[in-house]
């Protein structure tokens, strides 16, 4: 799909004229009809302002001209729902939600980084000595392992999650094992939908945003684990079944 068609199909789809369009963007409806008759693109700030405007990559507004690969862990970015974003809410092309949650990034050790990839890889065609091998061929040549001197945060991010695992681990929790390790996770996939006492059912989560957690195993019961998630608001632990199933809330601790 070309730039024009894809912004007409984004306009029509927030239900704007060309003059609403024009108006937010601080152009001339003559712009906007240019864009959409493909007698020109819309220069880089503005495609910002759409970018922000539409909640779309710049890529997918210029119709996807390039393959976008996390700069972290490799992983395609084919969605712009994988794509991470920064602080101010604003895309961030260069990396996966996983990698890159709201302006930090959330791997400083390689070799963790690699240790997560692998569980996600391994299948049929590939064993996870071929992951394994792959990934640690792979990795250095990505920018964020290049630059990461110039990157890093010189460690606030891994204190910051130490004192998550240290206020998850001062609860006490029968039958759950000490937390080592918390990874980062997207809402969308760990939102699990849990029944109150009053017999509604709740989430908790942004199934957009990138939190951070872990699942571990249930030393009282095989067939649950314990799931864990914590950011700068609260802490959430629970248990389940194989796949997500039957979810309970053991707790939710504001921060």
């Amino acid at each position: 799909m070309d730039t024009k068609d894809v912004i007409l199909e984004l306009r029509k789809k927030k239900g704007l004229s060309q003059d609403e369009l024009a108006e937010k963007l601080y152009v001339t409806r003559q712009a906007v009809s240019r864009w959409e008759n493909g007698e020109t693109v819309p220069n880089t700030e503005t495609l910002k302002l759409l970018s922000e405007l539409f909640d779309v990559s710049i890529n997918t507004l210029l119709g996807t001209p390039r393959r976008l690969i996390c700069q972290c862990c490799g992983m395609p970015l084919d969605d712009d729902a994988m794509i991470s974003h920064n602080h101010d809410g604003t895309f961030n092309e260069d990396y996966c939600k996983w990698c890159y949650a709201d302006g930090a990034y959330t791997y400083s050790d390689m070799d963790d980084l690699i240790e997560v990839c692998v569980k996600n890889m391994v299948s049929e065609e590939f064993t996870e000595e071929q992951v394994r091998s792959y990934l640690k061929g792979l990795l250095p040549t990505l920018d964020y392992w290049k630059r990461y001197d110039e990157l890093s945060d010189n460690g606030q991010f891994e204190k910051m999650k130490q004192q998550f695992i240290n206020e998850i681990n001062a609860l006490h929790i029968d039958g759950m094992p000490k937390v080592e390790k918390l990874n980062a996770l997207v809402g969308s996939y760990v939102n699990l939908e849990y029944k109150l006492p009053s017999g509604n059912l709740v989430k908790f989560l942004n199934d957009s945003k990138t939190y951070l957690g872990n699942q571990l195993e249930n030393e009282l019961c095989d067939d649950r684990c314990f799931g864990i998630i914590a950011d700068m608001e609260f802490l959430l632990v629970c248990t389940y079944e194989k796949d997500g199933r039957n979810p309970e809330l053991v707790l939710y601790k504001k921060r």
